[in-house]
């Protein structure tokens, strides 16, 4: 697959789109094949960077001690306290809503194990426990700015029950070579993480939010 195929068919695909009172979304579909994913080992659990925004703000919220505080209420969309959290969240319900709201937590690592006790039970089936491998557990003295920025062109990829990642890439509002570039960042990012690389693609696909998939790769199944 090649940006300028992507590019031709980004074009096409906006030219024959019903347009609609709002700014769909482009989600790329990724089904793969020869994984076990009985075995954790062959399970994607990953993120890429891309180079663009998704054309949607991502919502971050941070628990920190008083030696982020300020940096934090000054860069993240909800800062919290360990002490905030224990008071403010006690039941299950409001912990879930939580989980809910905002698509990635920071947490300072000097108290993360209160984070665990706290948020863990139900942060963790919902993916949204802060993420070391994000770079969301952080020491007292990182850089939050540089953090959030690079949260907000983020995608998290997963494929652990089904063979298949999907993934927004961008909007209808974006310029369409920002979303061919973002979609070729995610699939080379997807490919790499894959143990045997291209030959564990079956197909790709790319849908609008209301319209039908059309396939990207020039691969027959």
């Amino acid at each position: 697959m090649e940006q300028k195929q992507v590019l031709e068919i980004l074009k096409e695909l906006n030219a024959n789109s019903e347009k609609r009172k709002f700014s769909q979304s482009y989600d790329l579909i990724i089904n793969l094949k020869n994984l076990d994913l009985k075995k954790p080992e062959q399970q994607i659990d990953s993120a890429v960077v891309l180079h663009n925004s998704t054309g949607k703000k991502r919502k971050i919220a941070a628990i920190v001690g008083p030696e982020m505080l300020a940096q934090a209420r000054g860069v993240c969309d909800k800062v919290l306290t360990i002490e905030d959290a224990a008071n403010e969240f006690k039941e299950k319900r409001q912990i879930k809503k939580l989980a809910n709201e905002y698509d990635f937590f920071i947490a300072q690592a000097t108290i993360m194990p209160k984070i665990a006790m706290q948020f863990g039970k139900t942060f963790g089936p919902r993916g949204k426990m802060p993420n070391p491998k994000l770079g969301c557990v952080v020491p007292p003295q990182a850089n939050l700015k540089q953090l959030y920025d690079r949260l907000q062109t983020t995608v998290v990829v997963k494929a652990k029950a089904q063979p298949v990642i999907q993934a927004r890439v961008g909007s209808e509002s974006m310029k369409v070579e920002e979303v061919a570039d973002n979609i070729m960042t995610l699939y080379n990012g997807v490919v790499h993480l894959l143990p045997s690389e291209k030959n564990n693609i079956r197909s790709i696909y790319l849908k609008f939010t209301m319209g039908k998939p059309v396939r990207l790769d020039a691969v027959k199944e």
